[in-house]
């Protein structure tokens, strides 16, 4: 298992980086620089591309040395990854010694066992690099071998520039990379990379428009901790935050930012959950808040542009002035989600991972808690999971009572409850029966897609205020949007009584 942080470094301050005091300070010998070629092999119809694999085959002074990667996961830019590697003749892969390296019998096998895979192999692209690598010993002990790589990756006349910072972790605590890393950046500004050399040259060969990254269940065994379990959940919150930096930075779908946005969102929720037994110190969370801030802005304007002004002009044909309003609101919109992508191309936002990367990977919740209060993070999942359930559901049934002719700071907080109990749901429902967590969390939805149009249109009328002054020639036409939502708003409110009255019933999930 291959475990290396991976940052990227901008070009012009590569001889501040080899400067760095810390290089000299913690190698434990001269670095050395190699000249790297690695030719990608793939079938045409790009079978190891398709299982999440990539298979190599890279020359090292006179030796080539062929290598399969594939699997794994990356959280907040720690790479962790199967790899396999053999010595090879030539410039072309060895299929059969790949076979034993990675067992037969496994899923690897399989894979490697493709009818005629061997004859179908051909060259997809190439990576061309300089790589300086130093030895480094870590201030707590941990051996790390670290390489700057400047080059490019190629494929036919197409070309992307490497320039990368890989932090291999070789022996000790993964935390002790990110320590390292937030180090390095002090001197020199490094953003976290996601991305391999290999997705990129892929990206090249097949070029996509960026994914958008929904939240992937989560598969708990009933024997796990609490400790364990909040270290699998927040690292799927930020797999789905991560996964979307990419549509948000360079993409135009609003998908991307709502569902990074609902990243954030999973993970504060996480993080109040678990607060008495994994407390965030304060510094962190304002860093969480001024992130869910700036891709908030986004959001929100996103939604009037794409979605709520479509809703009304749908419903008013006749209103001609609504098209202007809609390209007003969109103009916004694109400001803002240029800001939002600046927020996360930002040193900032690349501080913000490496710290919270550092935090799960070294479990610093343990510094903030006393020594007996230490046995709960040792408790059953399973047990935690259904206390907290009872807890959220609770708060939100005591908010619920106050929806019949409440404000919309009210609906507010039954929305913010509402959210709370179907993230947690979500977040355990492998623990329950598929029968009973279903029913619940379609209920649930149902009532939080309510609440959430009405917070659309509550936030709408204060957008739409601020066109008003900014756009003089939309003044009618945002007056005129306001006050049919302010209709409907009281249509939906009458409605959303009765939405109550059919969740309200229901009961938690239980595992019997």
């Amino acid at each position: 298992m291959e475990i290396e942080l991976k940052l990227l470094l901008d070009p012009a301050d590569v001889a501040a980086f080899r400067r760095h005091p810390l290089l000299r300070r913690q190698a434990v010998a001269k670095p050395q620089v190699q000249q790297l070629t690695s030719i990608y092999f793939d079938t045409p119809d790009l079978h190891f591309w398709r299982h999440d694999a990539a298979l190599r085959v890279r020359r090292v002074h006179r030796d080539w040395i062929q290598t399969l990667k594939g699997g794994g996961q990356v959280a907040a830019g720690l790479h962790q990854r199967q790899e396999w590697e053999s010595h090879v003749d030539g410039a072309h892969p060895d299929l059969i010694a790949l076979s034993d390296l990675v067992g037969h019998g496994t899923s690897w096998a399989k894979i490697l066992a493709a009818v005629a895979l061997t004859d179908q192999l051909v060259p997809i692209f190439t990576t061309k690099f300089r790589r300086t690598l130093w030895q480094l010993q870590l201030a707590h002990g941990g051996e790390v071998e670290l390489a700057l790589d400047q080059g490019e990756v190629q494929h036919n006349a197409a070309r992307i520039p490497i320039s990368e910072v890989e932090l291999e972790l070789k022996s000790g605590d993964p935390a002790e990379l990110f320590e390292f890393a937030l180090q390095l950046q002090n001197a020199v500004p490094m953003r976290v990379g996601n991305i391999s050399k290999a997705e990129r040259g892929y990206a090249l060969v097949a070029p996509q428009p960026p994914a958008v990254i929904k939240a992937a269940r989560l598969e708990f065994s009933s024997k796990l901790t609490v400790e364990q379990g909040f270290q699998v959940i927040v690292s799927n919150c930020l797999t789905q935050v991560q996964g979307n930096e990419t549509g948000v930075a360079q993409g135009s779908d609003p998908e991307s930012v709502h569902q990074m946005r609902v990243g954030l969102r999973r993970l504060r929720s996480a993080l109040g959950l678990f607060a008495q037994v994994t407390p965030c110190p304060a510094a962190l969370q304002a860093e969480l808040d001024w992130l869910t801030t700036a891709l908030g802005a986004a959001r929100d304007w996103e939604v009037l542009a794409g979605s709520t002004l479509a809703v009304v002009a749908s419903a008013c044909p006749d209103e001609p002035e609504l098209v202007q309003l809609q390209q007003a609101a969109l103009a916004v919109a694109q400001q803002n989600r240029q800001q939002a992508a600046r927020a996360v191309g930002s040193v900032r936002y690349a501080r913000l991972l490496l710290t919270l990367g550092g935090w799960i990977q070294g479990a610093r919740w343990r510094e903030l808690l006393a020594e007996p209060e230490r046995g709960a993070l040792a408790a059953p999942l399973a047990k935690f999971a259904a206390q907290t359930l009872v807890l959220c559901h609770g708060k939100l049934k005591k908010r619920g009572k106050q929806l019949r002719g409440g404000a919309p700071v009210t609906r507010h907080r039954v929305r913010i409850a509402a959210k709370k109990v179907r993230y947690a749901t979500e977040f355990f429902e492998s623990l329950y029966p598929a029968r009973r967590v279903r029913p619940f969390v379609e209920a649930l939805t149902t009532l939080q897609d309510a609440l959430g149009w009405l917070n659309d249109a509550a936030v709408a009328g204060g957008l739409l205020q601020h066109l008003r002054h900014s756009h003089p020639g939309v003044v009618h036409s945002a007056g005129f949007v306001r006050g049919y939502l302010a209709v409907c708003t009281e249509r939906d409110v009458r409605q959303l009584g009765k939405l109550w009255q059919q969740f309200a019933p229901m009961k938690l999930p239980c595992r019997k």
